[in-house]
């Protein structure tokens, strides 16, 4: 986030475990929340109440958190506003997961090359994603929750896959293989993240066999050997 709010609670209480955005697992990193309002905090830009009531929408970003908050993410209209801030669960009416958007279609005549490569990995029942929960993520899985048109020309593809249990090498490769293959066909960039029980790991950097990945969690981003290993994220929990 560009600009960040500051906690509206002791931070010396802050939940500490590894993967958490709030101590309640309704709410998950990426799951976007439709909010009854939003609250106002020191320093908050100029330009947050307007993008607010177009799509009163925020992302659940990763942060430490406390009971009844949820740290969120705010989007604007352009790449630079961007605003991490926090909801309290009273203000949160509904929550919008990932892999629900899968289900959602774009409205008509958005035919735009995120659309394109979304529905090519929706159709294809033997793709390699067909084994995992997943779903698209950034400014696709915003436009097609807020039917608010966010998605460019340019824009990526962001998804997210739910990777609970270790994912094989092989198989990793496979999928970033995959997804390469199509964004390439498409003329566009596809971006995968794994949601590991350590955090967020970048496929890319999972596939490509590295001795030690970036996952990021509530703490912060960490080099780590096997995000799926106790002993990546014990301590943390």
């Amino acid at each position: 986030m560009r600009v960040c709010a500051a906690a509206p609670f002791d931070t010396s209480r802050a939940v500490s475990r590894a993967n958490a955005a709030t101590s309640d697992a309704r709410w998950r990193p990426h799951d976007l929340l439709r909010l009854q309002s939003l609250r106002s905090f020191d320093d908050e830009p100029a330009w947050v109440r307007d993008a607010f009531a177009r799509a009163p929408y925020a992302v659940v970003r990763r942060a430490l958190g406390a009971d009844g908050f949820v740290a969120i993410g705010v989007r604007g209209a352009g790449r630079a506003q961007r605003y991490g801030t926090w909801a309290h669960q009273d203000d949160i009416v509904g929550v919008v997961s990932p892999e629900s958007l899968l289900r959602v279609q774009p409205a008509k005549r958005r035919e735009l090359p995120a659309f394109v490569a979304l529905a090519a990995l929706r159709r294809d029942a033997c793709a390699a994603l067909a084994g995992f929960a997943w779903g698209p993520t950034g400014s696709t899985g915003f436009e097609l929750a807020t039917q608010v048109p966010s998605v460019a020309e340019a824009s990526d593809l962001d998804l997210l896959i739910r990777a609970p249990e270790p994912l094989a090498l092989s198989v990793a490769r496979l999928v970033f293989d995959q997804l390469q293959t199509l964004a390439q066909s498409i003329g566009i960039r596809i971006d995968a993240q794994l949601e590991t029980p350590a955090g967020g790991v970048a496929l890319a950097e999972w596939a490509a066999g590295k001795t030690r990945v970036l996952a990021r969690d509530a703490s912060g981003p960490r080099l780590i050997a096997d995000p799926w290993a106790a002993m990546a994220y014990d301590g943390a929990a």
